[in-house]
């Protein structure tokens, strides 16, 4: 026998839902707002639009289907089971924090509130869900293979991204380490810290480096096998150079670094607690993933 299909809803806790745990009542809570010169029209607005559209996704689900569903704090100890359709319904964010624990499943993005995200990797409003997800089980549906990286410690221990990785000092503080660059040149190096990313993180933390330094770098496009990196305020001093500072590499290519350190700290997507920490003598690969994210496009 069959199974049906199954659709797992992703999702966050709203702004309101934070504000009460923290406040213990919406009085209080509007107190807190009002202080601030803020009001809590606003926080209440965007609460309601995520209800909203997870109501009208939910709504939209054949009734013979299996449902689950998994807040954003808990993505690491959920099952995803390989046949899953993955429905996000939140910020462009939200999809980069589900992608590393995926292999392969359809995402749909679903933006509760258009026009106020970007919309990169929630393309989608709630009223289309129903069409996207028929197209989606029935493989109709126009996918996107976006390239993810990965970060490989000389122990084994490994680290996924969809947007960037970071590595360096835990609180941002100088690092020291030896820069293998993919086409063999090294240095030692004080900053920072090192991000390398994909072109969906093109779109991110690596476009503000690539702004700030008025790079001319051309970027890798989403679903482009290949990686950008840059390294952040690199130190001249008699022992550290600058000259290995940014480039782009494919998927047989890879940028190493040899820790110079006590610890320091990679992480992706801005997920500081899913981490590996490198130690002094260490080596650290920055690679393209073999895992992609297969986004409904």
């Amino acid at each position: 026998m069959t199974l049906a299909p199954r659709v797992v809803l992703v999702h966050r806790r709203s702004e309101l839902d934070e504000l009460l745990e923290r406040h213990g009542t919406r009085g209080q809570a509007e107190f807190f707002l009002r202080t601030r010169g803020r009001d809590l029209a606003d926080v209440q607005a965007r609460h309601d639009a995520i209800g909203e559209a997870l109501h009208t996704v939910s709504a939209a689900i054949p009734s013979g289907w299996r449902r689950g569903s998994v807040e954003r704090t808990d993505l690491d100890r959920f099952l995803f089971d390989p046949e899953d359709v993955v429905v996000v319904v939140g910020q462009d964010g939200l999809v980069a924090n589900a992608a590393k624990y995926l292999h392969g499943q359809p995402v749909i993005g679903i933006d509760p509130e258009p026009g106020r995200n970007p919309g990169v990797l929630v393309p989608h409003v709630s009223a289309d869900f129903a069409d996207l997800l028929i197209a989606t089980v029935d493989h109709r549906a126009r996918v996107d293979h976006r390239t993810m990286v990965e970060a490989v410690t000389d122990d084994d221990q490994h680290l996924i991204a969809l947007n960037e990785i970071y590595l360096g000092h835990p609180t941002h503080q100088s690092a020291r380490y030896i820069l293998a660059s993919p086409d063999g040149r090294t240095e030692r190096q004080s900053s920072s810290g090192i991000l390398v990313g994909t072109g969906t993180g093109t779109t991110g933390w690596l476009a503000s480096a690539y702004g700030e330094r008025h790079s001319q770098l051309p970027l890798p496009r989403p679903t482009d096998r290949l990686l950008a990196w840059f390294v952040r305020e690199a130190w001249p001093s008699p022992f550290t150079g600058t000259s290995l500072t940014e480039g782009t590499y494919g998927e047989r290519a890879e940028l190493k670094v040899l820790v110079e350190h006590d610890a320091l700290v990679a992480f992706g997507d801005g997920l500081e607690s899913d981490h590996l920490t490198p130690t002094w003598g260490q080596a650290i690969t920055l690679r393209v993933a073999h895992r992609s994210l297969t986004l409904v496009a």
